[in-house]
């Protein structure tokens, strides 16, 4: 993903303290362990058998969860002409529901730490625990929070979970927007299903660090603010808030909720931010994006949230 400029500021919602959320409990415990079976395989990247086993427990993960997987494999090339083969990984909860969301996070890692402070690194692979990893972590629990649910408290829509591949191979210096996002650039002309459509989509990204906000990231204001509403209001209400921020705008990030949108399906990105530089977390494209760095809080209400906006929808 390629960030850009800072925005301006916006009032808050207010916080109603007598509310009662009809969801159950995330459970940060679960998240953090599914990240760190992601980054037991070692880096996913891509041409790697570490990418090809982890694609394996993903999809395996998710039909435990009795949700309907759907492989979309797809040949491609990096920018500098490296052949790779793609792998988009498709689970829906309740498939046969004409009224659907999609929620969504690439699982493949950074084939080199490039800004690293150390430049004997930037040659090196990286774990991908939160610049990818914790994506998939949230939404494997998800999926089991939608599996555990007694019939008569059943979710009625459906609700699709995309696991982007090769998002993060691209150039280093932001010189080519269109060298990233490539998994979720096929989805966007190729989609897993005819005619497929959702309500809206929430694309997550870096939702698992240390010292996390998340602002409204300026192309979600721009082709889907009412999905934004709803997002940072659910966290708001919920008691989330501070990491839900409206005391500034984010910027504009390429990443893969641009080519949702493309495809006619408005989608937000929820991608965290360092609370102290208002940048890409610390540990963006370093070494250190390893399980050590993951912060069950920063799952545990980015997951908390997705569920309230779930169980809330009509």
């Amino acid at each position: 993903m390629l960030p850009m400029l800072l925005a301006g500021c916006h009032e808050k919602h207010p916080v109603d303290l007598n509310y009662v959320s009809p969801a159950p409990s995330f459970c940060e415990d679960s998240a953090y362990q599914y990240v760190a079976e992601q980054c037991a395989f070692g880096p996913r990247v891509m041409n790697s058998a570490a990418h090809d086993s982890c694609g394996e427990y993903i999809a395996q993960k998710f039909r435990d969860f009795g949700m309907t997987v759907i492989d979309q494999y797809a040949d491609s090339k990096l920018y500098d002409g490296t052949p790779i083969r793609m792998r988009n990984i498709i689970a829906s909860y309740n498939p046969e529901a004409r009224a659907r969301i999609l929620i969504a996070g690439h699982w493949d890692s950074r084939q080199w730490a490039d800004n690293d402070p150390d430049e004997a690194n930037h040659h090196t692979p990286i774990d991908g625990a939160n610049d990818g990893g914790s994506s998939i972590g949230v939404m494997l629990e998800v999926a089991r929070q939608l599996q555990q649910q007694s019939d008569s408290a059943r979710v009625g829509l459906g609700v699709d979970f995309i696991c982007w591949d090769a998002e993060d191979s691209g150039e280093s210096g932001g010189g080519n927007g269109d060298s990233w996002c490539l998994g979720s650039q096929y989805w966007s002309g190729h989609q897993h299903l005819q005619g497929y459509r959702a309500r809206y989509g929430i694309n997550l990204d870096m939702v698992g660090g240390h010292n996390t906000v998340f602002y409204r990231e300026q192309y979600s204001m721009k082709y889907a603010p009412a999905v934004v509403d709803k997002v940072w209001g659910a966290a708001q209400r919920i008691g989330y808030g501070k990491y839900f921020s409206y005391d500034d705008d984010g910027s504009y990030i390429t990443d893969d909720h641009l080519q949702v949108n493309r495809s006619g399906i408005l989608c937000i990105d929820v991608i965290g931010c360092d609370t102290e530089g208002g940048g890409f977390p610390a540990t963006w494209h370093t070494l250190d994006d390893n399980i050590k760095n993951i912060n069950k809080e920063t799952l545990k209400a980015v997951g908390q949230t997705l569920l309230e906006v779930i169980w809330t929808e009509q």
